[in-house]
């Protein structure tokens, strides 16, 4: 099955048009200063935004299916994390053994469903936060600094765990980073946004 994410002509916010392609089980780095606009980007292709153009997930256009069908699939982690509940485990409707499996590679043990969300640290929610992404087993993913609160052995793990779900799952992923390091070890070729915002393919695989 084609899973290849493909944006063509995307306009939002007097920004665009961009069109590029991320393949299946690849990960394509984004780069950029600032208020460019990637977060917006992001916001675009999940559809929580207006915008115009087309972008297309395999044989699914999203302006052709609801709105959360399309985020279903395509999984947006956003920089800063929401939670509606008081415990960890209200948020995770599926706990199966891939969410145990999960938690525990990102360093956690099966008591952090019973946890309060007020005394969780910003490092703690933003790796929880990608696990009950995962949860939902989305056929894309759009990362919005995924690490940025974490130290360096939480780093790795996450890093870990995202790579692999890509790879397995034949996901299409666009990490946004302002870690040059970062990106260069995750991803298969960086675009960079310029305060413009122009997109320019950086590195290439």
């Amino acid at each position: 099955m084609n899973n290849n994410l493909q944006v063509s002509g995307l306009c939002f916010q007097e920004r665009g048009p961009y069109t590029f392609d991320i393949s299946a089980g690849t990960i394509t780095g984004l780069q950029g200063a600032s208020g460019a606009g990637k977060t917006l980007l992001l916001r675009a292709i999940a559809d929580l935004d207006p915008h115009v153009g087309e972008v297309r997930l395999g044989e699914m256009v999203c302006d052709k299916v609801p709105a959360p069908d399309w985020r279903k699939r395509v999984g947006l982690l956003q920089a800063e994390s929401f939670w509606w509940y008081d415990t960890v485990g209200e948020h995770f409707p599926l706990p199966g053994s891939s969410v145990l499996v999960t938690l525990s590679q990102l360093g956690f043990e099966q008591d952090v469903f019973s946890w309060q969300v007020s005394r969780i640290s910003t490092g703690e929610k933003q790796r929880l936060a990608i696990a009950r992404l995962l949860q939902y087993t989305p056929r894309a993913l759009l990362l919005d600094e995924p690490t940025a609160s974490l130290d360096a052995a939480n780093i790795e793990r996450t890093e870990t765990v995202l790579i692999d779900y890509c790879r397995k799952q034949q996901a299409p992923l666009l990490w946004v980073s302002h870690d040059h390091d970062q990106l260069s070890r995750v991803a298969d070729h960086e675009f960079q946004l310029d305060s413009a915002g122009n997109l320019q393919l950086v590195r290439e695989a």
